[in-house]
């Protein structure tokens, strides 16, 4: 989860977090906000909230006899946004962060209110509570460029979290560290864009997106399984999140490993199920695993 989450901050995306309560999703991404020199909103999504809560909204002012609207900024104009919740919220609030994730703006009164550059969603939804929740629509979910799930502990690592949180106790007074400056990201974002990505990749990756279209032309499963194959927007992620593998690994080049690594978090929500995979209990994920072995390198 943490390496995702540094990845999709490098790849200028938006992410979505799945999973049990208890699993640090919302202590992940305050940790990232403290790591980080940015300024960190959480909203709590619940049944009631409105879409100004979140966008903010003009409120009057009346100084002197002479009345004017001023705008308000709600808490999405921050670089770090906790959607706490997505799913809790109805479909008009869920809205509201569309044109925010997407255009990297709000428009409120007709009047166009840019973001900042450093602007990153980070939302987290409880996969098992379905009353009253509002399942996200398919065209919100295409735009979280990633859409990371997190399971429970081994029995090591839990180990590791009573010691980690039995040590924060014990060393509260202690100085909090220098967080990083928004430069460095900005910085690692252009070297990013340098990365080279050659046509056999750029192949692969396209070869991938299309076998979720025509599912039929690669072998007897995926047919049966894929409903709704993944938008362009599948392959920019591929392509995104790749390079950004790439340079983390400290290569100015792409390989087919890279763009494997990613598929999963870049389509696991881009993949329409059908009945029958329902039916059967196949998920996303056995779906990703068989197009991983049904599509070739082309070299």
């Amino acid at each position: 989860m943490v390496a995702r989450l540094v990845m999709a901050l490098l790849a200028n995306g938006n992410v979505l977090i799945e999973g049990l309560p208890g699993l640090a999703k919302t202590r992940a991404v305050k940790s990232l906000a403290r790591a980080l020199e940015s300024d960190f909103s959480r909203v709590q999504f619940t049944p009631d909230l409105l879409p100004s809560d979140v966008t903010g909204g003009e409120i009057y002012r009346d100084e002197g006899g002479h009345g004017s609207f001023e705008f308000r900024k709600g808490p999405i104009f921050g670089n770090l946004i906790l959607a706490d919740e997505i799913n809790r919220a109805p479909a008009k609030v869920q809205s509201a962060l569309l044109e925010a994730m997407e255009e990297r703006q709000v428009t409120v009164g007709g009047t166009r209110h840019k973001l900042p550059d450093l602007f990153m969603v980070l939302a987290t939804q409880n996969p098992i509570e379905q009353e009253g929740t509002y399942p996200l629509p398919e065209a919100q979910m295409d735009r979280f460029l990633m859409h990371i799930k997190v399971g429970y502990p081994s029995a090591l690592e839990e180990v590791e979290v009573m010691r980690l949180v039995r040590g924060e106790t014990a060393h509260a007074a202690k100085a909090p560290e220098i967080p990083l400056a928004q430069s460095y990201v900005f910085a690692a974002r252009t070297k990013i864009a340098a990365i080279k990505s050659s046509e056999i990749i750029e192949n692969y990756i396209v070869a991938l997106i299309r076998a979720t279209r025509t599912p039929k032309d690669f072998g007897e499963k995926l047919p049966r399984w894929i409903a709704l194959g993944a938008s362009p927007r599948g392959s920019l992620a591929l392509d995104q999140c790749s390079r950004v593998s790439a340079w983390l690994d400290g290569r100015d080049y792409v390989i087919p490993e890279d763009v494997q690594a990613v598929v999963p978090e870049c389509l696991r929500h881009r993949l329409s199920l059908s009945y029958d995979a329902t039916a059967d209990g196949v998920t996303a994920d056995i779906v990703i695993e068989e197009l991983l072995r049904q599509v070739a390198v082309a070299v």
